[in-house]
């Protein structure tokens, strides 16, 4: 199978989990990119914050033409974790690639589906979105979901597009950090990943309309535990 269609299929999966999930797609992106298409961890995630700025902001435009933002509260959600996501995107491409991938590996089999988490967990939750985000190239939004519903008392559908505002915020930071440090990042596989993750997430946003909420997160967890075994694997052997 050639790059292009691989990165047009991978693209499509993980615009279609912005979009219906506000988060969980960009978890994906990493280890796509890594093991589907070539790329360094260190590349990887900095293709991740380039492909998830871009999706998260367009799944983001269609979730506020149906009122489902939060605006003020996803601001200063997204602004605890601004300074967090830029200090993290600086050092990341410091960071040794098998410690990246072992990290990113963690950070995966740690995406559950939403739960109530203590108001004391909170306070400090924007704060370790953005740090993750930055170092990992990962948008968070599975972390921020969660935060949003359960401490703040977000609606579902308002939380899951009140995510992708934070998600925007924090890997454009997080970007612009990187600005420089990318590498090769090789647009002729990013710019066709990016439009296919984009045109993904406006299909995921109408698939959130026909399923629970509860059922995606649940499959989706179980596809990210597969993930998170197989780079913990290759960072063991």
């Amino acid at each position: 199978m050639s790059v292009l269609v691989l990165a047009l299929i991978a693209g499509a999966v993980i615009g279609l989990a912005l979009g219906a999930l506000g988060g969980g797609g960009s978890v994906l992106a990493v280890p796509a990119l890594i093991y589907l298409l070539g790329f360094s961890p260190a590349t990887a995630t900095t293709a991740s914050l380039i492909i998830v700025t871009a999706t998260s902001a367009t799944a983001l435009y269609a979730h506020a033409r149906d009122g489902n933002v939060a605006w003020k509260t996803g601001s200063l959600f997204a602004l605890a974790g601004v300074v967090p996501a830029f200090l993290a995107g600086a050092v990341a491409g410091h960071v040794p690639a098998t410690l990246l991938t072992g990290a990113f590996a963690l950070v995966a089999a740690r995406a559950e589906p939403p739960e109530r988490i203590r108001p004391a967990k909170a306070a400090g939750a924007g704060a370790g979105l953005g740090a993750v985000t930055g170092l990992l190239g990962v948008g968070g939004g599975f972390l921020a979901v969660p935060a949003l519903v359960g401490v703040l008392g977000l609606r579902m559908k308002q939380a899951v597009g009140t995510s992708l505002l934070v998600i925007t915020v924090n890997s454009l930071a997080a970007l612009t950090a990187r600005t420089g440090t990318g590498g090769d990042l090789r647009w002729e596989v990013i710019a066709p990943f990016t439009g296919a993750a984009i045109l993904g997430a406006w299909d995921g946003k109408r698939l959130a309309a026909k399923i629970t909420g509860e059922t995606l997160q649940r499959i989706f967890a179980y596809v990210l535990l597969g993930v998170a075994t197989l780079m913990l694997a290759d960072v063991i052997v």
